[in-house]
């Protein structure tokens, strides 16, 4: 009898075990899922928002990108008060953080300076770098 009740409590402690390595793979992967089609949606318009004769569409355009790609962070569960924050906790998951930051400085270059000036092609890179952060977060 003291043999089942071992072996019992063996499988049981066996189960446990596994559950909290479930728990922690779960909390480790970033969080919940996102739904990638809402983020592809989303990013087209943003992409066919960019238009070459059109310099407004440049500082709208990053605008909108760095706002999904903060909104993506949120969603995936990193944690902080400003974008920087957030970038600064997703920095591993990104291949290229460099570009990343580029990109979100430039964002906050046409938030906060009256007179900025950005070039289609600063704009193009700006997108792509965004693009780039979104499928290394999983959001496209």
């Amino acid at each position: 009898m003291d043999s089942n009740i071992a072996l019992l409590a063996f499988f049981a402690a066996i189960l446990i075990v596994a559950g909290l390595i479930l728990v922690v793979i779960v909390y480790t992967k970033g969080g919940s899922q996102l739904n990638q089609e809402k983020y592809r949606t989303k990013w087209l318009t943003i992409e066919r928002s960019l238009t070459k004769d059109q310099p407004a569409s440049y500082h709208l355009s990053v605008l909108n990108a760095d706002k999904l790609l903060d909104h993506a962070l949120k969603e995936s569960g990193y944690k902080g008060k400003t974008m920087g924050e957030r970038l600064k906790g997703a920095g591993g998951k990104f291949s290229n953080r460099n570009a990343v930051w580029a990109s979100h400085k430039l964002r906050n270059q046409i938030a906060h300076e009256p007179d900025v000036q950005v070039k289609y092609d600063t704009a193009r890179r700006a997108l792509a770098s965004f693009k780039q952060a979104l499928k290394d977060v999983g959001a496209i």
